[in-house]
């Protein structure tokens, strides 16, 4: 849960997200409650398969998410829900024409599951003490659900107007302070029926891949190193294929730190570095998390 800001900020671009420690151990019974803002400038796009160009757009984003540790088969799971809350304003081309967009309200919330399968049992408070993390496997699904702020007579919205599922096996692995981890992902996407004016837009697959390189300090602080790269999403429009292949590469790096038992401060950012399709952003982001249950 100490990286789901990460998420709910790349609402913006779905599979652009970056999440260190995705899979790592945690009480059962844990509960987390955490909220956040975050700040992107520039090629963002709601919808990452919008054929959108000369993007000059700023968001900002109240987020606000919750999780809990579970214990599926005597492994331990997590469940989160995030809705974020967005303001948008800017510029961008579609189809050769300036359009300008200036909104605010809920974009799409997600609900996320992930169990650890190997490496991470579901251990009580005073048992996790002891525990120390070598080889942990993992997988997860993703479901954004499409009740955010949606308007079919805008190209760029807060809303997908679409369900968007996103299974992904993971791993992570500790060496000594350090820890490496690795993803790879698959987002499907169901039609939008109602796309600028009542066309009907398809989006194939999105494929990506992620890795962290995580240092872990003194006092429960760690940072992270974080790149993703992605492949795929090629889109069609009223049965017409599209020309907008994604391959995209990002990186990021995020810091987090506690105040106390309960609390801790988590800083991110992150940049596309190259974009085929020509939605790269740039994102700021603080988050504040409260952590408590499970006897803590």
């Amino acid at each position: 849960m100490a990286a789901v800001l990460c998420i709910a900020a790349a609402r913006v671009a779905h599979a652009q997200d970056m999440e260190p420690r995705a899979y790592s151990n945690a009480p059962v019974g844990l509960n987390f409650l955490v909220a956040g803002y975050a700040y992107s400038r520039d090629g963002v796009a709601f919808d990452t398969s919008l054929p959108i160009t000369d993007t000059q757009l700023e968001t900002s984003s109240v987020v606000l998410a919750y999780g809990r540790v579970l214990d599926i088969a005597g492994m331990s799971a997590k469940l989160n829900v995030i809705v974020p809350y967005t303001e948008l304003s800017g510029t961008a081309r579609f189809a050769g024409q300036a359009r300008s967009r200036d909104v605010s309200g809920f974009a799409d919330p997600s609900i996320k599951l992930s169990v650890n399968l190997y490496g991470a049992p579901a251990l009580s408070l005073q048992d996790f003490a002891r525990y120390r993390q070598d080889l942990i496997v993992g997988a997860s699904l993703r479901v954004t659900v499409p009740v955010g702020q949606y308007d079919d007579t805008k190209v760029v919205n807060l809303g997908s107007n679409r369900w968007s599922f996103k299974p992904e096996v993971g791993v992570s692995k500790a060496l000594g302070p350090w820890t490496l981890g690795a993803t790879a992902a698959a987002t499907f996407y169901t039609d939008n029926k109602d796309f600028f004016g009542g066309s009907t837009r398809a989006q194939d697959p999105l494929y990506s891949v992620e890795g962290h390189v995580i240092y872990s300090f003194a006092r429960g602080i760690w940072g992270s190193f974080d790149a993703t790269h992605f492949n795929g999403g090629r889109t069609t429009l009223n049965g017409t294929q599209s020309n907008d292949l994604q391959q995209n590469w990002r990186i990021g790096g995020t810091l987090a730190f506690p105040l106390n038992v309960y609390d801790s401060i988590k800083l991110y950012a992150s940049s596309g570095v190259a974009a085929r399709t020509g939605n790269n952003f740039d994102l700021l982001g603080i988050a504040w998390q409260r952590r408590w249950g499970a006897g803590l």
